[in-house]
Parts: structure tokens; C-alpha cells; sequence
């Protein structure tokens, strides 16, 4: 059976963009302009994830209220908000209302199935028994890449999908430097430099909230990051 996704967009023409590209792909697609909408269709059938714009019409933030909705009737449906909006106040509330990804309106097409593709990966990964082959270890660091789940000093970080192939892509080569670009390359998102440079903040911020020492995530200015390991990898 195919799988069911929800888009809640205000714009009839991105809205149907989104619809035409993802049936395409081979998944049915329900479709509401609004958060009233939605939540009338998820009354009578939920789906196996939802694509949420913030601004719904005239509710400014609809997309943050339908959010919290959505995680009431299902802590594990994958929920992604696709907005123009990026500021940090935005992305931050979105991420802590229980989205699993935050992406804006400029990623392609094809990264965006991808995201999508890698949260349906994710959800039935957590189904299946571990895998230790599928596991990087770098000092403190553990990577499920099966799950796509973090665990830092044995505690579980909560990071988002593009969060966790940035970790991914700065411990996996340790000590190296990644330019911006390579971790919008390695992260599978199109984005501008600010956009990075605010998905670290939030990495740094995710990571110091378990271990208020932690200091592994370097900014080398005019280059990019580079993940210095607290142990030997």
C-alpha cells in the first residue's frame, strides 16, 4: 500500500506543485488550504506524514497550531514544515512543537522527496532490531544511520533529519574541516549560508543541553566546521 501524505499550504499553486510531484513519485496525497481543513480531514483519517506550511490564510501561525494537534493525536507521525520562513524564533518553535524537520521553501524538489523518503526509512527502521553494522562511533559521539538517531555519552540527542546528516558529515571525517557547501551537499538541502550557520547554533545548542561541556563542534571562520572528537575516534 501506497503511502498517505498530508500538504497543508495556503498557496493553491505550490500546493498543487507539491501534490503533481509527490503522486508522481507513487504516494497519495490529501491536500487542505487551511488549518480547519486539516484537522477535519485528520479527524477522519490520518496520514503517514504531513508537509505543513506556518501561514495558513488568515492565521498566521496556523501551520504551528496544526502542528501541536498533530503530535496530540500521534507522538510518531513524521511531520515537516516547508516555509519562507527561516528565522530562528520560527525554526526553533517549529522543531520544539514536535516537528521532525524544518525546511524553507527554496529546496528543490528532489531534496525534498529525499527528506521525505529518509523520514519513512527512519520510522521503519525504529521497527526493526539494531544494527551495529550500521553504527559510527567517534569518541562520545554514537550515529544509528539506520534510524538516523544520535546518542552523545550514552544520552539521545534529538536532532532533526538535516541535523543528523550534518553531525553525520563532521564527525565521519573528524578533525577535517566541511566548508558550508559540503554540509548543504552531505545535508541534502539548498540553502543560504545563515541557514547553516543557524543549524549548528541549534546542533551546538541540542548537544550543550546534555553535556554543558561540550565543545566538539568548531567554527573555523572563512572555511566552515570541523568536529573535534572528545576521545579518540
Amino acid at each position: 500500500m501506497s503511502r498517505r501524505i498530508a500538504i497543508v499550504e495556503d498557496e493553491a499553486a505550490l500546493r498543487e506543485n507539491y501534490a503533481a510531484v509527490l503522486r508522481r513519485q507513487g504516494y497519495q496525497v490529501a491536500t487542505y488550504s487551511n488549518r480547519r481543513q486539516a484537522m477535519a480531514g485528520f479527524d477522519q483519517r490520518l496520514p503517514d506524514l504531513a508537509i505543513i506550511d506556518i501561514g495558513l490564510e488568515d492565521e498566521i501561525d496556523g501551520g504551528f497550531l496544526l502542528c501541536q494537534s498533530l503530535r496530540g493525536m500521534s507522538p510518531t507521525l513524521p511531520i515537516i514544515f516547508l516555509t519562507a520562513r527561516d528565522s530562528d524564533l520560527d525554526t526553533v518553535s517549529g522543531l520544539r512543537m514536535g516537528a521532525d524537520d524544518y525546511l524553507t521553501k527554496d529546496i528543490s524538489m528532489p531534496h525534498m522527496t529525499a527528506r521525505i523518503s529518509a523520514l519513512f526509512r527512519r520510522m521503519e527502521a525504529l521497527a526493526q532490531p539494531e544494527d551495529r553494522e550500521q553504527k559510527v562511533l567517534c569518541g562520545s559521539l554514537e550515529l544509528d544511520l539506520a534510524r538516523m538517531q544520535a546518542r552523545w555519552k550514552a544520552q539521545s540527542v534529538d536532532l532533526t533529519v538535516t541535523e543528523f546528516w550534518m553531525v553525520h558529515a563532521l564527525a565521519r571525517f573528524s578533525g577535517h574541516v566541511k566548508s558550508r557547501q559540503h554540509l548543504m551537499q552531505d545535508a541534502r538541502v539548498v540553502v543560504d549560508d545563515s541557514t547553516i550557520t543557524s543549524h549548528i547554533k541549534r546542533i551546538r545548542k541540542k548537544f550543550i543541553q546534555l553535556d554543558g561541556g561540550f565543545d566538539c563542534i568548531d567554527t573555523v571562520y572563512g572555511m566552515g566546521y570541523r568536529w573535534t572528537a572528545d576521545k579518540d575516534c
